[in-house]
């Protein structure tokens, strides 16, 4: 049977110590953030062991009814580590020993089966998590479960739940797109060095984080606003930040938006929008628009400033609403 290139071996030698570094490194994250946690809480999980403020966490899951999380109740806590040194170890002597394109195509389901199952149990543990409450529990509100997302952001009562992989999560996915990659360019028969420049280029995205590339829509009458806490209703006037993690807030008033950035520096937003005020909840970048403010302009929480796709629609409802034209780089001054 035909070996594998050179450079296959290399790149699968490399995907081998990528998985192997999940059983030291954290392998996901899941952060809280709330008013009475400015600097936010996060919940490590690594192949062994539950790092970050746990015990805090486990302080607020016993007043909502969630059960405290503790390592030892875990199994995964005991095979993860010998599952990781398995597959990380199979990778290498795929490279280095059977060399077969056959042999990287079993690594690869293999994996890929692991990998679904993981999500599987990972999502049954926060659903048991989040339905199975203490019927005792000093805070109760009916209907309500507090399950986290599996990835991505999801609002739980006045804490915002942000979950995705951590350092080791990333480099285990990469070494497992590393090995599909291979087994790819192998079967088409590419060039060494096509390989080695696809491979190198997947490794690079790899250890980007995935972020959102536009807005998340407003939920009208259901999302709240980050800084005054009220629901959002009104569809001209909202407005929307982006953190360099990915994490999204969202705002009733543009002014609201200014007011958290300056109580909160350390989020590290990246992306803003604004609602267009000629719009129906539909969200602009602030770099491009033009704002009023003043005169007729009625907002939630009293900032009185509207945004518009262009400065030619400013112009002209500049005099109709007797607004006034505004920076709003002024308005950020200091954040």
């Amino acid at each position: 049977m035909k070996k594998i290139s050179f450079s296959s071996t290399i790149l699968l030698v490399v995907a081998g110590l990528c998985i192997l570094s999940a059983i030291i490194l954290p392998i996901w994250r899941i952060e809280l953030d709330a008013p009475q946690y400015p600097e936010g809480l996060a919940l490590l999980i690594y192949a062994n062991h539950l790092g970050g403020e746990v015990d805090i966490i486990n302080g607020l899951n016993h007043y909502i009814g969630m059960k405290t999380l503790h390592a030892e109740e875990f199994i995964e806590f005991t095979v993860l580590p010998y599952i990781f040194g398995v597959f990380g170890i199979w990778a290498i002597l795929t490279g280095i020993w059977f060399k077969t394109k056959r042999s990287v195509l079993i690594l690869l389901i293999a994996f890929a089966l692991f990998g679904i199952l993981a999500m599987v149990d990972f999502w049954k543990w926060e659903y048991d998590y989040g339905h199975n409450l203490n019927p005792t529990a000093a805070i109760q509100v009916p209907g309500m479960a507090y399950q986290p997302p599996l990835i991505g952001f999801k609002q739980l009562l006045n804490f915002g739940a942000y979950s995705i992989p951590d350092i080791g999560g990333w480099l285990m996915l990469g070494g497992g797109l590393l090995i599909g990659i291979i087994y790819f360019l192998e079967t088409r028969k590419k060039t060494t060095k096509t390989l080695s420049l696809v491979a190198l280029v997947l490794m690079s995205l790899t250890f980007v984080r995935c972020s959102p590339s536009g807005p998340e829509p407003i939920v009208l009458h259901k999302d709240a606003c980050a800084h005054c806490k009220m629901n959002i209703s009104e569809p001209h006037f909202g407005a929307e930040l982006i953190t360099e993690k990915g994490r999204v807030y969202k705002f009733d008033d543009i002014y609201c938006m200014a007011e958290f950035k300056k109580e909160n520096p350390e989020k590290n937003s990246t992306r803003h929008y604004v609602h267009n005020y000629l719009g129906d909840n539909e969200l602009i970048p602030v770099e491009s628009a033009s704002f009023l403010k003043g005169g007729e302009l009625k907002s939630p929480m009293a900032g009185n400033i509207a945004a518009f796709k262009t400065s030619q629609e400013a112009q002209s409802y500049k005099t109709k609403l007797n607004a006034t034209e505004l920076d709003i780089s002024s308005l950020f001054d200091n954040n």
